[in-house]
């Protein structure tokens, strides 16, 4: 698969799912991206497809709240499910239990899930609300693998540190790739590794 002529193709949104029943039917591969909220998902996700708003990005912590769906290729080829961002504060307890169970149940239960890629703001690195999710993904044995976001909102030096100290949590997770990403959206830094990532998980 040639990542240009794929991430350059056609790439549509196909429907947001508030629940396991509003899933689309289970008949291409899927790659999922979560992460805290503000990390930076909808805009690596722009970056990734090449898109400006194709995700939508909010500055409200919480603001999605369904699995959205995005189609690549057409036919599709595969599909990005862009999960609802974790560890938001301001959120209600009913909405966050709401959100938890969905995910859990979305990661648990879905056969054509290839890979969830965990995002990680490359300033703050893996938090405790990170490793609760990479557990979870552990125990439903579904493999994933850390992307550094933000990356050119930190020192050189300081990123080499987080990647190293990343390297070594990741090691001790069953079901993480042994390889991490880092990436910028807004530079586009590491977003032709990223798709290269994407396609391997897709095929594999």
């Amino acid at each position: 698969m040639d990542p240009k002529k794929i991430f350059s193709g056609p790439i549509a949104f196909l429907k947001s799912a508030p629940d396991l029943q509003f899933l689309p039917d289970p008949t291409v591969p899927e790659i999922a991206f979560a992460g805290r909220s503000n990390v930076g998902k909808s805009s690596l996700i722009n970056a990734l497809v090449n898109r400006n708003g194709l995700a939508r990005a909010s500055n409200t912590p919480g603001r999605t709240q369904e699995l959205n769906f995005f189609e690549v290729g057409e036919p599709a080829i595969f599909r990005i499910c862009d999960m609802p961002g974790y560890g938001y504060a301001k959120a209600p307890l009913k909405t966050v239990q709401k959100w938890r169970y969905l995910i859990n149940d979305y990661l648990r239960g879905r056969q054509v899930l290839k890979r969830t890629f965990v995002l990680i703001d490359s300033r703050h690195g893996i938090k405790d609300v990170d490793r609760e999710i990479m557990k979870m993904l552990d125990a439903a044995a579904v493999s994933y693998r850390i992307v550094l976001t933000k990356t050119d909102k930190i020192k050189a030096s300081d990123l080499a540190a987080v990647e190293a100290a990343t390297l070594v949590d990741v090691r001790k997770h069953s079901a993480a790739f042994p390889q991490i990403s880092a990436t910028s959206a807004e530079k586009k830094g590491g977003i032709d590794d990223l798709r290269d990532a994407v396609l391997e998980a897709v095929a594999s």
